[in-house]
C-alpha cells in the first residue's frame, strides 16, 4: 500500500492538524495558501503549508493565529522560528509544517518548487 494512501491514526491526526492550520490561515486572510503532501519525500512531516502575508506584521499575526488555534485544539507547536523578524515564520506542528512568508521572501526561496508540485487542493486562500 502506498504510504500516502494509508488511513492510520497518525494520518488522521495529520489531517486534523492540517485542517486546524488551514482554518487559522483563512481566518486572518493569509494569501496564496498552498499545501504540499511530502509523505513520500520526507519522514519528518506529512504536509507543508505555505502562505503569504501582506506585511511583516501580517505574517506575525497569521503565524500567531496558527499557534493559538493549534494550542486550542490541544496540538501545540513543537517549535516556532522567525517570529522576531516576520519575513518568514515557520510553525512546526509535527505532522504539518506551516511557512508564513512575505511574498518576496516566498518568491526568493521558492520552497514549493523545491518540495515538488504535489499540491493539495484546499479551497483556502483564494484571496488576491
Amino acid at each position: 500500500m502506498n504510504k500516502s494512501n494509508q488511513s492510520s491514526p497518525a494520518s488522521l491526526q495529520a489531517e486534523a492538524i492540517k485542517k486546524v492550520a488551514l482554518q487559522a490561515l483563512e481566518e486572518l486572510k493569509a494569501e496564496n495558501i498552498q499545501v504540499i503532501d511530502v509523505r513520500i519525500q520526507a519522514s519528518f512531516t506529512d504536509y507543508m503549508i505555505f502562505a503569504s502575508g501582506k506585511s511583516s506584521r501580517h505574517v506575525k499575526s497569521i503565524a500567531g493565529e496558527v499557534i493559538d488555534a493549534a494550542k486550542l485544539a490541544k496540538m501545540p507547536p513543537l517549535g516556532v522560528e522567525g517570529e522576531d523578524v516576520g519575513e518568514w515564520v515557520l510553525v512546526d506542528l509535527g505532522d504539518v509544517v506551516v511557512h508564513v512568508m512575505l511574498p518576496d521572501t516566498r518568491l526568493f526561496y521558492d520552497l514549493e518548487k523545491l518540495w515538488g508540485e504535489e499540491l493539495v487542493d484546499t479551497g483556502y486562500g483564494t484571496h488576491s
